[in-house]
Order: structure tokens, then sequence, then C-alpha cells
């Protein structure tokens, strides 16, 4: 690209207006003003003719999509945090920095997290569709009975920043708070949160109430909760996912909650979005949510600022504040 001469930048998908606005002013931009995820051919022939291109988590930005870039692509800006549907190792072997966008979406989702961890055992969306359907006869001693969360032991996979922030909530409600994550968090942030460290993930599993998926996708990741792990699960134990899909095996939950082995579940995503496991869709004991967890104006606008920023630092000659670790994935 020519010095002083505005990146030409491609968006796979619709953004807030004013984010768009935004881009315009500064980049040569080309919007999908449809909205419609673009098709493998279209990723191709968008990354073979811009500077940046700006992908979401709806794109499957694959091996053969980075093959396909022209020489002028120099940078993948990513719309969202995770970058799991981003083949990292192709992009650096092109040695094209890939950004994202995170810190923005933490309280966001942590809201819906802990959203979600009240819904569930307190049975909202039950009592919800009994009011809609004109079957509710009024109060009752045993009517809608559902568990309380006060007092009760979470399980959080993953103890990043939204890891974290579930935490500070949970504690907010009473909940003693377990979790397990790579790394033990220093000893004043446990006390700040309250959290005790659990090293090994199958002992944990089989002393919590709650459990809550928050940490990212990877190969390491992909069906952490398998049929064997979902078996050490008590049968009142609640299920949480706002983080990726691909993390539970859909199938197996489905199974486990079916057979009542898992009191319920509350989820945000899917394995294979938009469609859902069609064995999930005919119970009760789940909510299901379709990927709401950063959707709020704040956060999404707040996003696009930080694709912005990291387009800006880049074409003026500077590496991006969130360019994407080698060790990512």
């Amino acid at each position: 690209m020519a010095q002083g001469k505005a990146p030409r930048t491609v968006v796979t998908r619709k953004l807030p207006d004013i984010v768009e606005t935004r881009m315009a002013e500064l980049f040569d931009v080309r919007f999908n003003a449809s909205d419609v995820p673009m098709t493998k051919n279209e990723l191709c022939a968008a990354v073979a003719e811009c500077d940046v291109f700006v992908p979401t988590v709806t794109d499957d930005v694959d091996a053969d999509v980075i093959a396909a870039a022209g020489p002028d692509l120099k940078l993948i800006a990513n719309f969202g945090v995770g970058v799991d549907h981003i083949d990292l190792a192709a992009a650096r072997a092109r040695n094209i920095p890939v950004t994202n966008t995170p810190g923005v979406l933490t309280e966001d989702t942590a809201d819906m997290v802990m959203a979600l961890i009240i819904a569930v055992p307190r049975r909202l969306a039950e009592g919800e569709k009994q009011v809609r359907a004109g079957s509710w006869k009024g109060w009752a001693p045993t009517g809608m009975l559902g568990h309380r969360v006060n007092g009760k032991r979470l399980g959080i996979i993953g103890m990043g920043r939204i890891g974290r922030a579930v935490a500070q909530r949970a504690r907010g409600f009473g909940i003693e708070v377990h979790y397990h994550n790579r790394h033990r968090l220093p000893d004043p942030v446990e006390e700040e949160l309250g959290a005790t460290f659990r090293d090994d993930l199958d002992t944990m599993l089989t002393d919590i109430d709650i459990l809550s998926i928050n940490c990212p996708y990877t190969r390491a990741t992909h069906h952490l909760l398998d049929e064997r792990r979902l078996s050490l699960l008590g049968s009142e134990v609640y299920v949480i996912n706002a983080a990726r899909g691909e993390i539970i095996d859909e199938q197996a939950l489905a199974n486990a909650l079916n057979a009542g082995k898992i009191a319920g579940a509350g989820l945000d995503v899917y394995e294979d979005e938009p469609r859902i496991c069609a064995d999930l869709l005919d119970l009760d004991n789940v909510v299901l949510l379709p990927h709401l967890g950063s959707a709020t104006f704040e956060g999404r606008e707040a996003m696009g600022d930080r694709v912005i920023t990291n387009i800006r630092v880049w074409a003026d000659g500077h590496r991006p504040p969130d360019q994407v670790l080698e060790g990512w994935a």
C-alpha cells in the first residue's frame, strides 16, 4: 500500500452504523450491505482485492481463503475476540498479522453468563413460556419450583477476563467460586475474587453445582466437555456456555439432559451455528439464546473502535496493539 493512501478494506458483515460511518471516513472500504454471510468463493474474492480484511466469527477464514489472498493483503483485523475461525498458521506463513478486539466484551458477556446462571435454576424461560401460552393457573405452593443460587458452588473453566468478571458477579450473589485454568491466579487476585483453584478439572466437575465455560476455543479445548466429563457432573448440576459451542459435545449434552443426568443448561453458543442440535430444542430444562453475549450497542461500537485503531496503527507503519500472539491456539 502506498504511503498516505487509504487502505482498501473489506468488511464481511453489516456493522453498527456509527462504526461503518467512521470506517468510511478513514478507509477505502467495501461493506456487506446485505449482511448475508459470505460464501467461501466470496471470501476468496474479497481477500484477493484488499489491503485489510475485516472478518467476523461467521466467516471460516481457512487456509484456502488465505491462500487466495492477493499480495496486497497485509492485515486481518477481526471484528471479535475469538479467532478460532481464522487459520493463524496459514496467516503467519504469509506474514499477515491478525488482530482481535480483546477486553471490550468482558462485562457484556459476563452479564449474560450471570443471567443464565440465574435463569436456568430458577426456570425463568419455562415460566415465561407458560404465561405467554396462557397455561399459567396462578400462584401455587409447589408451582414452578427451582433452585436458589445463593450458597451454590460454581466451577469456572477459564479464568481470563470474562471468567474473572463472572467470578466477581457470582460472589455478589453469595456463590462459592471454584476455577480450573491453565495457570493459577496470583494469591491477591484469588483472594479478591474469593476463588479456589482446582488443578484437576475432573475432580472439580464432581464437586460443583453450576459449571460455567469461559475458556477460548482451541484444538486443546475441542469437546473438552465430552460424554465422559459430562458423566462426572451430578444430576442437580447446571451447565452454562457463553464461550464457544465446540467446547461441549452438543449431542452428548443433549443426551445427558434428556436422561436426567444433568439438571439443566443455559447455552448462548452452539457447535454449528445457527443450526442447533434438534434434541436440545425439545427440552424444557434448557435456555437457548441466539449468541447474545456481546450484543449490546456499547459493546459492538467498542469492537468497531478497536478494529479501526488496529487498522490505523498498522497503516501508520506500527505493530497493531491487538495483534494475536503466536501461542493463541
